[in-house]
């Protein structure tokens, strides 16, 4: 039970050992803001899809398990897109398209496809929590990383001295590169 909880942690970490998620993660992780709220609704869709999954798995014909799980995987992205623009629509504008592309996320269909149309809806439900909270940590870090070295600010506080020169190169595309590159070699260091 702990195992499936824990694996998407670290040792199944989505960004940093699977390497899947990582055009979201390049792309919203600019700031430690996008990436927590990116990462919530990706748990959000997650959680829910693999419940509904793993309830539903017994159910759904072979023949037609992929197109049930985009359906299925789909309404929570819509839940999740409509419910940011109509509550935090300065989120929604920040994140962009990326959101409603959770619905063709690796994660999420891997997890839907190689765990909860296989097993109980509990360990289903650890095994999203896991996934959910190795992912959410690790972009929130990247956006941490990038946001500081970037604007000098986390979580848009700033955190610099006023003489600070950002490293503008953290909040292009190439900072993204160059955060998960720190964190996964970090990781081989400490985890070994």
């Amino acid at each position: 039970m702990l195992k499936e909880l824990t694996k998407g942690i670290i040792k199944e970490n989505p960004i940093l050992v699977i390497m899947l998620g990582l055009c979201p993660t390049l792309a919203v992780s600019t700031t430690a803001v996008n990436g927590l709220a990116m990462g919530v609704a990706f748990a959000f869709v997650l959680l829910g899809s693999n419940i509904v999954i793993s309830l539903l798995r017994k159910a759904i014909p072979d023949q037609i398990r992929i197109p049930a799980f985009i359906v299925i995987i789909s309404t929570f992205v819509t839940i999740a897109d409509y419910s940011l623009k109509a509550y935090l629509p300065f989120l929604s504008k920040s994140l962009g398209v990326f959101v409603p592309l959770i619905v063709v996320n690796c994660i999420v269909m891997g997890r839907a496809e190689a765990y909860a149309c296989k097993n109980t809806v509990f360990n289903s439900f650890l095994d999203a929590i896991g996934m959910s909270i190795g992912f959410t940590m690790i972009i929130t870090l990247i956006g941490v990383i990038r946001e500081l070295l970037g604007n000098g600010t986390i979580f848009n506080y700033a955190l610099m001295p006023a003489n600070f020169t950002p490293f503008l190169i953290m909040i292009l595309p190439p900072g993204g590169f160059l955060a998960i590159g720190f964190l996964m070699a970090l990781k081989i260091k400490i985890f070994k």
